[in-house]
């Protein structure tokens, strides 16, 4: 009985260890399996970020390829919308790279290429573009030195101009300077201006004093010179009468007015034309005041054409 009950123990724990080593080889096999299940994705992710990096480090040598040529194209002078675009479009394709979920990597090869391509064809335009330039540089350089050629003989023709102007202005102010020596030497000159009194009864007085209630009109004489260069004409003369405080006597309503003299319109107390016959001729000037003459020194200044001919004073006491 009892060596029954001990076999059956032995089988019981027999049949035990069977199954725990049926369980261990399973479990040996499961995690067997996992693992390598879990070393082959980590074998693809490896694999994977290795060409999303190489891939990535393409794309940034293209765009700074780009750059380089956008600023070789626009210090030549081309368009540049062209290239503008296709870094746009590079940029982009750059943050899809690291921001999908989902990456062909093949199709980023075909982007690769093509954008290769683009680069490659700029290649040639800028060529193209350089040998334009260096036409334009020699063209440009031909016309610089036809332009200097054409600036020094500018510049000699308005040197001579100049000169020439110069050599005008200067027979001009010679001219001028001539004629008015000539003018000068023609005027008139008026000689010993003597000034007399007359009274309310036309008695005349010399001697340059005269009491006021004794000056009814003024006499202003003199003698015009003789002289060859002055053409024997008309002459306008003009007589000026100040009174002691310098205020030019006049009187409108009387004869008085004005004329140029320095270029100022001038005011004369009267005037008077006279034939001149170079002979020495006695001109006389009578002047009616039409108030009385207050104390002091008066002036007579006389003009013609222009030209102060002679001046004289006299006394009221």
């Amino acid at each position: 009985m009892e060596q029954t009950q001990e076999r059956r123990s032995n089988t019981a724990m027999t049949a035990g260890l069977v199954l725990a080593c049926a369980l261990a080889a399973l479990f040996g096999f499961l995690y067997f399996n996992a693992r390598q299940d879990i070393d082959s994705k980590n074998v693809d992710i490896s694999q994977k970020t290795k060409e999303l990096l190489l891939t990535n480090s393409k794309l940034d040598s293209i765009a700074v390829q780009l750059d380089a040529k956008i600023a070789e194209v626009q210090a030549l002078g081309g368009q540049v919308e062209d290239l503008q675009a296709l870094k746009a479009q590079l940029e982009q394709d750059k943050k899809n790279l690291v921001n999908s979920k989902s990456v062909s990597i093949k199709q980023y090869e075909g982007k690769i290429k093509n954008y290769e391509l683009a680069l490659t064809e700029k290649d040639n335009e800028i060529a193209k573009l350089k040998e334009e330039n260096a036409v334009l540089t020699t063209q440009n350089e031909t016309l610089g030195s036809e332009n200097t050629n054409l600036k020094t003989e500018n510049t000699g023709l308005k040197t001579d101009k100049q000169a020439l102007a110069d050599s005008v202005y200067n027979v001009g102010v010679k001219n001028r300077e001539l004629t008015e020596k000539v003018t000068l030497a023609a005027a008139l000159k008026a000689m010993n201006v003597n000034v007399s009194a007359i009274n309310s009864r036309g008695k005349e007085r010399d001697g340059g004093e005269y009491k006021a209630k004794r000056v009814d009109k003024v006499k202003v004489s003199f003698k015009l010179a003789e002289n060859p260069l002055t053409k024997r004409e008309e002459k306008v003369i003009y007589m000026r009468l100040l009174d002691p405080k310098g205020n030019v006597v006049s009187d409108m309503a009387t004869g008085s007015g004005t004329f140029n003299f320095g270029g100022n319109e001038t005011v004369y107390t009267s005037k008077q034309t006279v034939m001149y016959d170079n002979s020495g001729q006695n001109v006389d000037f009578v002047y009616t005041r039409g108030s009385s003459y207050e104390k002091g020194k008066y002036t007579i200044e006389l003009y013609s054409e222009g030209f102060s001919i002679g001046r004289g004073t006299f006394d009221v006491k």
